[in-house]
């Protein structure tokens, strides 16, 4: 039992620390739920709840990155809230199995996006795509509600997908689109975490030592991250993303 406590917290930690600055948070915490023995279900909407407390943190410590980014969170808060409900129903009531065979795909477009998010942030702009423009853009629109529905559904490297089209279409740096990142995959999360606090397997002696851990490491997260330059963080997130989806793909097949 002690042995479980440790590397659930151990593990939140780790999530935590990730998911705060690159998003990778389940890397580390599903994995750790099922080698505490949850089943595949349970593990998940287990880690949901759990990764809501990573938000907190990390917003708590972006507050700097965050400045100006009122309207921003305002006009995208209620698609993130909408998705990730509707992201927590799907799973709840259809099999995952179909949905999970998808993700890896998009865990590695994302983090490849990501690691060319200079040239093609560049390209958009030529072609008349910058700016205040692209906030309200159908695609950008889209695309935050689709990342939130599936950060809802499962979750694994959401936060590396959202981070990726908030850069392209949005005029914002790396450490602004990852604390934008961290507000509205948050209340997505938090959205899921209700329905599956109400409707789901949740595991609540899991859910507080790994959200002890979570909350701390998102603490420290962004800290860190302003200490290190744009472009290695950059790579360094694209490059475990595209870790996490040889690994995903390798359990999903």
């Amino acid at each position: 039992m002690a042995d479980t406590f440790l590397l659930l917290v151990g593990a939140g930690v780790a999530a935590g620390f990730c998911s705060s600055i690159a998003g990778l948070a389940s890397l580390f915490s599903y994995p750790a739920l099922l080698a505490a023995g949850l089943p595949a279900l349970a593990a998940n909407v287990t880690n949901t709840v759990a990764l809501t407390f990573s938000s907190v943190g990390a917003a708590a410590s972006s507050r700097p990155e965050l400045t100006g980014q009122g309207p921003a969170v305002r006009r995208f808060a209620l698609l993130s809230l909408v998705g990730g409900a509707a992201g927590a129903a799907l799973l709840l009531v259809t099999p995952p199995g179909t949905f999970e065979r998808i993700v890896p795909f998009l865990v590695a477009v994302g983090s490849v996006v990501l690691l060319l998010q200079p040239w093609t942030k560049a390209s958009v702009a030529r072609w008349g795509a910058p700016g205040e423009a692209s906030r309200t853009s159908p695609a950008v629109v889209a695309g935050i509600l689709g990342v939130s529905v599936y950060g809802g559904y499962f979750g694994a490297a959401a936060g590396v997908l959202m981070l990726a089209l908030l850069l392209i279409g949005l005029p914002v740096s790396l450490l602004e689109g990852n604390a934008l990142k961290n507000v509205l995959l948050g209340l997505a999360n938090a959205m899921a975490a209700v329905g599956f606090a109400i409707f789901g397997p949740v595991d609540w002696a899991a859910v507080f030592p790994l959200a002890a851990g979570v909350l701390l490491g998102a603490w420290t997260g962004p800290a860190v991250a302003r200490r290190v330059p744009t472009a290695l963080l950059r790579t360094g997130i694209a490059l475990a993303g595209m870790g996490l989806a040889v690994v995903l793909g390798i359990r999903a097949y």
